[in-house]
């Protein structure tokens, strides 16, 4: 399914932490201008689209997690997430390739600043595409009186990122045109893929990253 390119919007805050320039940092007003006019221009580089779809949770046990269509999930935290769900939304999604070749363009032409802009502000895009699908999803199950968890995705936590394989088989192969390397990364590399579980209980308070000491995982919330 195809998103569109107003579904999202960039932060360029987050942008400007992802190149390092924090609260004590303040950036030069040349990164600033750069900033804002790549946000300006970056939606002409980005073709948005998502996958999904919705599967019974079967088994839950120690560290396995067991859906319909003999799907099997191993992680403890995944677990943990799930334990109290009857369903799982499984998602992949993607901001597409084209700003990626640009990014490679700029650097191949020595300009690495305006790469590591452009980089930054692919993150950006396709962190606020996967809010916009994860809105719709508790969207869609709080209609239902039902409540959604945490998004959680593979490399997060103890959940390998081998198991990309089991999300993709998850949602019948329709990846949004993203496919997997031998190593499970996904490409276009600007691309997330994840789980978000399903219940009839107020199940989203459960965080794994209040337990966790790796204070610089990207995925931290």
């Amino acid at each position: 399914m195809l998103a569109t390119r107003n579904q999202f919007d960039i932060d360029g805050r987050q942008v400007l932490r992802e190149i390092g320039y924090h609260t004590n940092r303040k950036p030069p007003a040349r990164i600033l201008s750069l900033v804002d006019e790549y946000i300006e221009n970056v939606k002409n580089l980005v073709s948005p689209s998502y996958s999904g779809v919705v599967r019974e949770i079967k088994l839950v046990q120690g560290s396995r997690v067991v859906t319909e269509g003999s799907i099997v999930f191993e992680s403890e935290v995944l677990a943990r997430l799930l334990e109290q769900c009857d369903k799982a939304a499984v998602f992949a999604l993607t901001i597409g390739g084209h700003l990626e070749e640009m990014v490679d363009q700029l650097a191949e032409e020595g300009l690495v600043v305006q790469a590591a802009v452009l980089d930054a502000i692919g993150s950006a895009a396709v962190e606020s595409v996967t809010d916009f699908v994860q809105d719709m999803i508790g969207e869609i199950a709080q209609g239902r009186g039902l409540y959604t968890s945490r998004r959680f995705s593979p490399g997060y936590c103890d959940w390998e990122v081998s198991q990309q394989k089991m999300v993709f088989r998850a949602v019948n192969g329709d990846s949004a045109g993203i496919r997997l390397t031998d190593g499970c990364l996904m490409l276009p590399r600007k691309s997330i893929s994840g789980i978000i579980g399903i219940g009839p209980k107020e199940i989203e308070n459960y965080n794994p990253c209040k337990s966790c000491n790796k204070l610089d995982c990207i995925g931290r919330r």
